[in-house]
């Protein structure tokens, strides 16, 4: 028998990464601000985050610099797109099975 929670994804469990993934996936971009505002995050949160998106290839990165400060923005990758939409699916398929 399938276990109906396969499709998961492990990556998107914490609630921060899937305020990420969930405000780029709405967003051409968002710069790093942006983000910390919207989630209500510390700096170090948010960046440990990121990192674990951008090691799974999910979340792209742009750093560029504005006059002396750097602007970095975050963007979500096509891989990172289907695999969200499978995860969101997945958990969709899961409360439709509870009913």
């Amino acid at each position: 028998m399938k276990s109906i929670i396969t499709d998961i994804n492990k990556v998107f469990e914490s609630r921060v990464r899937l305020g990420i993934m969930s405000a780029l996936s709405v967003n051409e971009k968002m710069d790093f601000n942006s983000l910390k505002e919207l989630l209500d995050l510390t700096d170090g949160n948010l960046a440990s985050h990121i990192k674990a998106l951008e090691k799974e290839d999910y979340i792209g990165v742009e750093k560029k610099f504005i006059g002396k400060k750097t602007n970095t923005n975050y963007k979500i990758t096509e891989i990172g797109l289907i695999e969200f939409k499978k995860h969101l699916d997945a958990l969709e398929n899961f409360i439709n099975e509870q009913k």
